[in-house]
């Protein structure tokens, strides 16, 4: 993700008050033109920092000197693997947010909490059922079994392979999340409204960024169980965010406050349209990879496509965003592939194969590199 900044939300009252009045005059949901699919990140809310953290999160810091023979510093989340042999887990907290649409930007909802699926399962619980959260997967990468266990756990095994590869007990886990009180946002028609799904079937709703981020900021605030040792994580469903007027934001993620205490969370959408962008836990596993690996948003690298060490970016715009299939428990969920240290410049021999990404589907390291 590059880096992003507060925006000017003034083109997208006028962008999204004009379809207002598209809906009073028309009974079918709009399509949108000029899409894209995406990720973003927000910048570290360093005014925003806990005043008195009780905890931190568990993290590393490592170095490597890239292609360029610039060093690289960078934190992630869990123990240094190349001197520990330990499981970190990290509590998570899941904060269901459902968005009203009025009569003048859609009339209807969309709720993460009551959405029952194919599988007889709602969102809430099918993305704890699945390889996010559930260790059920055995993860086998070009014939290396890194370990059957949670995807992201899968991935940092596989990007420092080198140093973990017999070291059993190294792991970087999600615990079981507890589910907090949804919370619920009427969404103003200046600023989201519904419109027909442009990467599949069905409709999703559209909200700024911006906005969100500020009810976001309210709860966390006004949560004593969210501390900077925990993970909250928001999840919308069926929704894309939208920044300056541009859609469509799949989720994304960012930090109050810098390295060591401050209070990191991540947003994703679970869309349940077969094909389309954020389809199921993809763009879940896209955040929680990039938070993983770049947790208060900081991590600066030598790329031209990148500026920041963000894991997830690299690969999103691939055939199926870059997701591929695992089925857990009967449902058949999309993983999206993350690229591994070496795609920055670090020696790539690190990571198990030397490839350059979990599903060898990065042949070239980055942009400036």
């Amino acid at each position: 993700m590059k880096r992003r900044f507060a925006v000017n939300v003034v083109a997208v009252f006028l962008v999204l008050a004009c379809a207002s009045v598209a809906f009073a005059q028309e009974a079918k949901y709009p399509d949108i033109l000029n899409a894209k699919p995406m990720y973003k990140v927000l910048p570290n809310h360093r005014e925003l920092a806990p005043k008195a953290p009780t905890a931190s999160l568990t993290q590393w810091n490592g170095s490597f000197t890239d292609l360029t023979k610039n060093n690289i510093t960078f934190t992630m989340v869990g123990t240094d693997p190349t001197k520990t042999n330990v499981t970190t887990t990290t509590p998570v907290y899941i904060i269901p947010v459902k968005l009203k649409y009025g009569k003048k930007n859609g009339n209807t909802s969309f709720d993460p909490k009551l959405k029952v699926l194919s599988n007889g399962k709602t969102v809430i619980n099918n993305i704890i059922a699945s390889p996010i959260f559930n260790p059920g997967v055995d993860f086998t990468q070009g014939g290396t079994d890194l370990g059957t266990t949670q995807y992201i756990d899968a991935f940092q095994r596989g990007n420092f392979w080198s140093s973990v590869s017999s070291n059993s007990n190294y792991h970087v886990l999600l615990g079981n999340p507890t589910v907090l009180p949804e919370k619920t946002i009427s969404v103003p028609s200046n600023l989201g409204y519904v419109i027909n799904n442009p990467f599949g079937s069905g409709v999703v709703g559209l909200y700024d960024i911006n906005a969100f981020d500020n009810y976001v900021q309210t709860w966390m605030a006004a949560q004593k169980k969210i501390t900077p040792g925990v993970l909250p994580i928001f999840i919308v469903y069926d929704v894309y965010l939208t920044e300056g007027g541009g859609c469509c934001i799949g989720g994304y993620h960012s930090a109050n406050g810098p390295q060591p205490s401050g209070q990191t969370y991540s947003v994703a959408s679970y869309v349940d349209s077969v094909g389309a962008f954020s389809q199921d836990v993809s763009a879940l596993s896209h955040e929680i990879g990039e938070w993983t690996d770049d947790p208060f948003v900081d991590n600066v690298v030598n790329c031209q496509d990148n500026n920041i060490l963000e894991v997830g970016d690299p690969i999103e715009g691939d055939p199926n965003y870059g997701g591929y299939p695992y089925t857990l428990g009967g449902f058949t969920y999309n993983l999206q592939s993350l690229v591994f240290l070496g795609y920055f410049g670090a020696p790539p021999s690190t990571s198990v194969h030397s490839w350059l990404a979990f599903q060898n589907d990065e042949s070239h390291v980055c942009p400036g590199q």
